[in-house]
């Protein structure tokens, strides 16, 4: 394989399953109602797995991908998916992935770093393909949340949802994927957490808050400076899906300008970890909100508190 001077996103493709909880629907569950989880968190409505597995959503996300980007699944040799929900330790989601597929000789890992494991993923293809490692890439984000959901928990019930995100990545002459900018706050990772086989989400609202909103900016600052592009000159800020009022205070406080669209799909999906990023950049290209050829801003944050952004070119 031949060392590539960068890589390009060729496709995107996403999955939500068809079963969809409103706001009143959880409001019979739990001490809440639609005005509150909207004021708290911006979300009306998510998607809630029911028979599908983490796998099946991947599978049908990388599809999608492959097909937009003109891609046959037997020219991927690197599959990555970007999980914190799989049931299954063994085979992994990304060897799933690969068998549903059909492919054949390609490597295949999973990447776990929660909400911000998306653009991990996309970082490390993006490496492989560069290093002469890969020439083709499928990169995904997965996650079945609401399997780890206390619906009596009203903190936390309300924020999430299911689905899945996927990006094809191919070598290209120039960048379309800038350098990743990369980190986290280890010494307050239990801030959010998953612990044992049947554990329930749980998090610490305020000090999630206070370090997405005070963190992050300089991140995302510095990830559009590794690129070579001003905030202003953004067609897209793609944030994880995390909170309405952590993206709206990250935007006004990198500067981005009224011609910025601003992806705010929490409002019909819900926090889906990992799969946020690329569910909201999918739907922003299928609706053609953002030209071909443009910068947009990845930025993913949250469990173990990491993040992860990058500037990279819409497909």
């Amino acid at each position: 394989m031949r060392n590539w001077a960068g890589t390009r996103v060729a496709g995107l493709g996403y999955y939500q399953p068809p079963r969809v909880l409103t706001n009143e629907e959880l409001s019979e569950r739990v001490d809440t109602d639609d005005a509150w989880i909207r004021s708290r968190v911006g979300i009306e409505r998510r998607h809630v797995a029911e028979d599908q597995s983490v796998a099946d959503m991947a599978t049908a996300a990388a599809g999608k991908a492959l097909s937009a980007a003109g891609v046959q699944p037997g020219q991927v040799d690197l599959v990555v998916v970007a999980t914190c929900t799989s049931v299954d330790r063994v085979p992994n989601v990304a060897s799933r992935v690969a068998a549903n597929l059909e492919m054949s000789g390609q490597a295949a890992y999973d990447v776990n770093t929660a909400c911000s494991g998306f653009s991990y993923a996309l970082a490390t293809a993006d490496h492989a393909i560069r290093a002469g490692a890969a020439a083709t890439a499928v990169v995904i984000g997965a996650e079945r949340l609401t399997d780890y959901v206390d619906w009596q928990d009203r903190s936390t019930c309300i924020l999430f949802g299911d689905g899945a995100g996927a990006a094809v990545l191919v070598g290209a002459e120039r960048p379309g994927v800038g350098p990743v900018v990369w980190g986290g706050s280890a010494q307050r990772g239990s801030a959010i957490r998953i612990e044992g086989a049947s554990a329930h989400i749980e998090q610490d609202g305020k000090t999630v808050f206070h370090w997405a909103t005070t963190a992050l900016t300089p991140v995302a600052r510095e990830a559009c400076r590794r690129a070579g592009v001003e905030p202003e000159d953004l067609a897209a800020f793609v944030p994880h899906q995390a909170n309405l009022r952590i993206i709206n205070a990250i935007a006004r406080d990198l500067g981005v300008t009224e011609k910025t669209v601003i992806a705010r799909d929490i409002v019909s999906s819900g926090n889906t970890s990992s799969a946020s990023t690329p569910i909201a950049l999918a739907k922003l290209v299928e609706r053609r909100e953002v030209p071909e050829g443009a910068p947009v801003l990845l930025l993913g944050f949250g469990g173990g508190l990491t993040f992860a952004g990058q500037v990279v070119t819409c497909p």
